[in-house]
């Protein structure tokens, strides 16, 4: 028979500075991992205050990070980083003040990117058929459907 390992009050919440020191982290993630860590409801709010009381877990701060990663370096639209962020439970609040940090013509200037992109890496035996894989995979990045459809249709005809 296996044990799990038991943890005190005192490693736990050492065991979490060093989880949210290592990268932002969100209070669903936090507290995710306490419960597999078998800690008990007391002990994980407790935790989590202090974690929030020393400036470990901040959910503004990984709200920012998450989106500058999001969109910089998997160059997501906003709707998939909104949809991500309100599943790790995020306040709305902090999901739109963390949007604001993209400006609108860098925002523009990463799908034109994207669209040209998705312009080489797609095929399709028609020019439907090559508009609509296009489509399909810049909504599955989150981009809005009306600025895709526009850039698509403008790309298609130029090309």
């Amino acid at each position: 028979m296996m044990h799990s390992k038991t943890y005190t009050l005192e490693e736990a919440t050492r065991k979490m500075e060093s989880y949210c020191a290592y990268q932002e982290r969100c209070y669903k993630e936090v507290r995710q991992k306490l419960i597999e860590m078998k800690m008990i409801p007391d002990a994980i709010d407790h935790i989590i205050c202090y974690l929030v009381d020393h400036k470990f877990l901040d959910e503004q701060r990984y709200a920012m990070s998450f989106v500058r990663g999001k969109f910089n370096y998997k160059q997501w639209g906003k709707q998939r980083i909104e949809k991500e962020l309100k599943f790790r439970e995020v306040s709305n609040y902090n999901i739109k003040k963390a949007l604001k940090q993209i400006s609108d013509q860098e925002y523009l200037q990463v799908l034109d990117k994207l669209v040209e992109k998705a312009y080489r890496n797609t095929k399709g035996s028609n020019i439907y058929q090559h508009k609509q894989k296009m489509i399909n995979y810049l909504l599955y990045r989150g981009w809005e459907p009306h600025l895709i459809y526009d850039l698509v249709n403008d790309y298609m005809e130029a090309n």
